[in-house]
């Protein structure tokens, strides 16, 4: 039982730093362009003069 008093401290930061990296990833861009990165991957690249 005594050690909830240091994991459950330890777990509401994990939380907030997890939550803190999704919203600095909102606020960067990352995921403006999701149908971009699908295509991306399917493309091969084969269509390109070389």
């Amino acid at each position: 039982m005594n050690m909830l008093i240091y994991l459950i401290p330890v777990a509401l930061f994990l939380g907030g730093l997890g939550l803190a990296a999704f919203l600095w990833s909102l606020k960067n861009g990352q995921y403006d362009d999701l149908d971009g990165a699908a295509w991306r991957i399917i493309d091969d690249g084969e269509d390109r003069p070389g």
